[in-house]
């Protein structure tokens, strides 16, 4: 917003609450998320910042240690990473790549097994 030399602007002081919240989030985030309230008989201001908690993030369950990767297991995904050096050359990484492919199959099979009661 562009103020003008003859534009009027206003001051006000406001009270912050939870001081060092405010403090924290401001040198994270550069900025601090709250809500600021009037109180109806004084006028005066007052920003009481949100005390949000970090979301925690689950880790993924390793599933099988494929020769040159993993298969992992996450809440929604199946993972499958598998790097191969260069020298080994075109021919031999594909046949790699098929190997791999089948122990990551016999991974998903373990893994519905495992979750299959048997009476």
């Amino acid at each position: 917003m562009n103020l003008s030399k003859n534009s009027r602007t206003m001051k006000h002081i406001i009270n912050i609450e939870n001081e060092e919240i405010f403090k924290v989030q401001l040198k994270k985030f550069g900025r601090a998320e709250g809500v600021i309230t009037k109180d109806t008989i004084t006028g005066e201001l007052t920003y009481k910042a949100y005390n949000r908690k970090p979301i925690k993030r689950r880790k993924s369950k390793l599933l099988r240690e494929l020769d040159y990767g993993w298969l992992k297991e996450s809440k929604e995904l199946i993972i499958r990473r598998e790097a191969f050096p260069k020298r080994l050359g075109t021919s031999r990484i594909l046949s790699l790549m098929d190997e791999g492919n089948h122990q990551a199959k016999d991974g998903v099979i373990e893994r519905e097994l495992d979750l299959i009661e048997f009476c």
